[in-house]
């Protein structure tokens, strides 16, 4: 079922043929970027989910990880979510899937490799919106803007987009900075949000943006 549909070999053209499938949904947004505006969510970039040895790994993740630090290096606001449960509030989570990440688990910790600071917040729902303060973190910090990226795409990601939209957030999804167990569903991913919820874009173009020179 799980493939490594992005390495680094070959991240930037595959990132690019999966934007181009998403011609027929996306459009210009009808909104302007601002960097000063803007807020980078990370989302469980944890060993769980970046070490081969995990039930739960996510084979294109580890490709994405030189993306996701390039722009935490260039937002000034960065929250980053761990994902963590307990047995009585994983909720359906914890029917769905056979096993869950449990606080104090070591493969919990956030991956090594990433390299961003900023706020820590921890979450029991795919939605980083449920049960938190995401939501008055970013009034706080002046977000307009969201740009999500992190694990994974049809699951926390996706989910996540659509609860900052609903909030009134415009969002951006890197599709090179965000991974899933296959390109079938981070290409489902994309097209969904794409028509009704996030705009999808590359790295490089999202760090232009941010005023970045490449």
């Amino acid at each position: 079922m799980k493939e490594a549909y992005f390495t680094p070999d070959n991240i930037a053209a595959r990132a690019a043929a999966l934007l181009r499938a998403a011609d027929g949904y996306r459009r210009e947004p009808p909104f302007k970027f601002s960097a000063d505006d803007t807020a980078l969510l990370i989302l469980d970039m944890q060993r769980c989910f970046l070490e081969e040895c995990s039930h739960a790994f996510v084979p294109s993740a580890p490709a994405a990880i030189p993306r996701i630090n390039a722009l935490a290096a260039a937002c000034e606001k960065v929250i980053l979510t761990r994902h963590a449960n307990t047995r009585e509030n994983a909720g359906a989570m914890g029917r769905w899937w056979r096993e869950i990440i449990e606080d104090g688990d070591p493969m919990g910790e956030l991956d090594p490799r990433l390299d961003a600071r900023g706020q820590i917040i921890v979450k029991t729902q795919y939605d980083a919106f449920y049960g938190t303060d995401l939501e008055k973190n970013l009034r706080e910090l002046g977000a307009r803007n969201v740009v999500i990226t992190g694990v994974m795409t049809h699951l926390c990601c996706e989910t996540t987009a659509r609860s900052a939209f609903v909030r009134g957030f415009d969002v951006y999804l890197p599709v090179d900075a965000t991974a899933a167990y296959t390109e079938e569903l981070h290409r489902a991913s994309l097209l969904t949000l794409s028509h009704g919820f996030a705009v999808p874009i590359l790295t490089r173009d999202l760090l232009r943006l941010l005023g970045v020179n490449l």
